[in-house]
């Protein structure tokens, strides 16, 4: 098991206490956030360092992020070994009409969609929405 150090020098990130903290925090949600759910979290912390972390980790493909139409931007922890690629990587969102949860179903790939000659895909992004489970019972 890889731990987090390890995965950032893997990536070429330098380790510093707040990527570790960011890591962690990031990891123990079992849902998307948003910047400002980070910002909460490390309210004592620079905005500008959370905002440079966020996008270092999504440059190097540790979060990916997520457009779930609600016009805010969350992020998510990218599943190991994942490189975003548009071919491979790719998974269904869901996002909860009750509780504003989005959720990462990464065992459920979004397949390959063919584009009409001369288009290039350059990303892929669905959101299904409705109830969850927590929600529905």
């Amino acid at each position: 098991m890889q731990t987090i150090e390890q995965l950032l020098e893997l990536k070429n990130i330098r380790v510093t206490a707040m990527r570790l903290l960011i890591y962690k925090f990031l990891a123990e949600k079992q849902v998307a956030v948003t910047l400002s759910d980070i910002e909460n979290a490390f309210e004592k912390a620079d905005r500008t360092t959370l905002y440079r972390t966020i996008k270092t980790f999504e440059e190097k493909d540790i979060v990916h992020q997520i457009d779930d139409g609600t016009g805010i931007t969350k992020y998510a922890l990218c599943e190991q070994g994942c490189s975003c690629d548009i071919n491979k990587d790719l998974h269904l969102h869901f996002h909860c009409n009750n509780c504003n949860e989005t959720i990462c179903l990464t065992d459920h790939k979004i397949p390959k969609i063919k584009v009409p000659d001369g288009f290039v895909s350059e990303n892929v992004n669905l959101v299904v929405k409705g109830i969850c489970d927590k929600c529905s019972r």
